[in-house]
């Protein structure tokens, strides 16, 4: 009977055909993978790759076996989650990609409540600014803003992504405030370039009544982190629009005020993601149940909210 370590090890080779990949999808090392495969060959008494230095490519009987295991290496690993889901206590890897300035800022706090509740969950947290695939790359589940939703992968909203204009107050000495949306094109602008298009992104805002007006704000300085043009913006050096929850800590504090705050951008939902299996895996549940509940018992859905009456 093969390890479910050697047989997830050539599914995620064969689906990428790179070791090197499926390595990094089972956060494994490459080599361990490449030992696992070879395990598998040995076993069954054929070679299910063909290696050179430049690819990697499956035989004839490796594309047979593949075809052969299809959806049951899922359903195996939805069983041995049931049977821990079934003991009452679960356990295992969480592996969950989170943007760095939310996840740090609100989602880390929440670790030693959680961990305290489920000591037999392990954490492999990425803190990156990129919507990731969940299926493809092995995660559990994601925090974030924007992510596509392939399938097999449910949105699971937890509040809006409401984006703001903020600056210092030393910035803003002696500067006449802006009066809406339109004004901010004459200060100076903090603006992020997209992860996805490359581009300085800019906003149109819209008010309480549904009144829309473009910001056009200058690209004085062009950033791709929230964290960078919160801090840029406390050093004085313009106006950033960045989200709600990114920048609350620094308006709490004063070292950052609130622009034109009956206007905002809607950038959708900050949302949980996960995949939609039949059975889903007891500390994937956990983790999504206990997120959803500190969201609501915190009321941070009205605390983000960038909409003001």
């Amino acid at each position: 009977m093969e390890t479910l370590a050697n047989l997830e090890s050539f599914v995620r080779s064969a689906e990428t055909l790179s070791f090197s990949e499926a390595a990094r999808r089972l956060s494994l090392t490459p080599a361990a993978v490449s030992r696992n495969v070879a395990m598998l060959e040995r076993n069954l008494g054929v070679r299910l790759f063909q290696r050179s230095t430049r690819k990697l490519t499956l035989t004839e009987a490796g594309e047979s076996f593949l075809l052969g295991i299809g959806d049951n290496l899922e359903a195996l690993q939805a069983a041995i989650s049931g049977v821990v889901q079934a003991g009452g206590e679960p356990a295992g890897v969480l592996k969950v990609s989170l943007s760095p300035t939310f996840g740090i800022d609100h989602i880390l706090p929440l670790l030693p409540a959680f961990l305290a509740r489920y000591p037999r969950i392990r954490l492999d947290w990425r803190f990156e600014n990129r919507p990731v695939d969940l299926i493809a790359e092995g995660f559990d589940a994601a925090i974030g803003a924007a992510f596509a939703l392939s399938p097999g992968v449910v949105a699971r909203a937890l509040a809006p992504a409401h984006i703001i204009a903020v600056a210092s107050p030393a910035y803003l000495a002696g500067r006449a405030w802006p009066t809406d949306p339109s004004d901010l094109a004459g200060l100076d602008g903090i603006v992020m370039r997209s992860a996805r298009t490359g581009r300085p992104r800019h906003w149109t805002m819209r008010n309480a009544a549904g009144v829309e007006m473009a910001t056009a704000q200058p690209e004085t300085i062009v950033l791709n982190d929230p964290t960078a043009m919160c801090r840029a913006a406390q050093f004085g050096l313009g106006v950033t629009l960045v989200a709600v929850p990114d920048v609350l800590a620094a308006l709490e504090s004063g070292a950052l005020v609130r622009l034109v705050p009956h206007w905002y951008a809607d950038a959708g939902s900050i949302s949980l993601y996960y995949a939609s299996r039949t059975l889903l895996p007891a500390k994937t549940r956990a983790f999504v149940d206990f997120v959803t509940e500190a969201f609501r018992r915190e009321r941070l859905a009205e605390r983000f909210a960038g909409s003001l009456g």
